[in-house]
């Protein structure tokens, strides 16, 4: 009789959220994307098309359906949802617009795991330039799940293998980054909190902190986008270059040790970078982003 009883109540407290439901997260590579779903919400596309500056995530949505970032603008072309590059690498811009300036070249895009709590993407890269020898190969693995209904994970990790000797000068615009929907910036009511507590451009602007949280309201909707920085990284914790238009990226090459000489690696060098991205429902407090970075940093 109590088995029984237990599988009359059980799909009511599913449904009302008093137990953790498992999710299943299903991936299916279309053409030049790889489509990932968590449950039936169409959660993210990777796109790695042939005629990209980089692979990127976009859209990337929120458990209310909508975007929680944005796509390139006249203003800012570079800026390509959440993305990971770099400019200043060797002479070559594997950044900005113009793809002879240099590009971030998919060369196989594999799905590990998939059709269960979790996917799992292998992707390795090649930072190709014309008339220039390749100075970096990368290696994704890119793991999305999700943990609540309202908390979808995407766990990044590249390891990048220097094939030259590597100088990237002292530049804005490196490594993993963020791009939120305008509706959630500063600039219309949103908010920007780093792990200090510290809020918007002006505060957070070259601060070194483990993670940052962007989340606003659309319309009776508030969510959110955090990055979390893992403390194995090399030059943890990155200061960020943030901005209150949408835009936030822990940026280590802005803030070199050496700003002369900026940041040099050896031919067979590798380093290994891991990020964890936190979408969510309601605000930073609400999706308890500081708890999921004690989890995320503890072994």
């Amino acid at each position: 009789m109590k088995n029984k009883l237990f599988l009359f109540i059980l799909p009511l407290l599913l449904a009302g959220g008093w137990l953790p439901a498992q999710t299943k997260v299903s991936a299916v590579k279309v053409g030049s994307h790889i489509d990932i779903n968590i449950g039936s919400l169409f959660f993210t596309s990777y796109i790695f098309s042939p005629d990209q500056k980089y692979p990127f995530f976009y859209p990337v949505n929120g458990p209310s359906g909508a975007s929680v970032t944005s796509m390139r603008n006249g203003t800012y072309p570079h800026h390509s949802s959440l993305f990971f590059g770099c400019d200043m690498v060797n002479g070559g811009n594997y950044w900005q617009e113009g793809l002879e300036r240099g590009r971030i070249v998919s060369l196989r895009e594999d799905i590990l795991e998939n059709d269960g709590p979790r996917v799992v993407l292998e992707n390795e890269c090649i930072w190709s330039r014309p008339g220039a020898a390749s100075p970096i190969r990368d290696l994704r693995r890119i793991t999305v799940s999700a943990p609540s209904r309202d908390l979808f994970q995407i766990d990044f990790e590249v390891t990048m293998e220097m094939l030259l000797d590597v100088t990237i000068r002292k530049t804005n615009h490196s490594l993993f980054s963020g791009r939120i929907d305008p509706a959630l910036a500063v600039v219309n009511g949103g908010t920007m909190i780093n792990a200090e507590g510290v809020r918007g451009e002006k505060e957070t602007f070259g601060k070194p902190s483990a993670w940052m949280d962007c989340s606003g309201k659309r319309g009776e909707v508030i969510e959110g986008i955090a990055i979390l920085q893992h403390p194995s990284n090399r030059w943890y914790p990155s200061p960020w270059f943030t901005r209150d238009y949408g835009f936030f990226s822990p940026t280590p090459m802005y803030w070199p040790a050496d700003e002369k000489a900026g940041t040099v690696m050896k031919k067979g060098e590798t380093v290994l970078l891991k990020y964890r991205v936190l979408v969510h429902s309601g605000s930073h407090e609400a999706a308890r982003i500081a708890e999921e970075f004690r989890k995320y940093s503890t072994p």
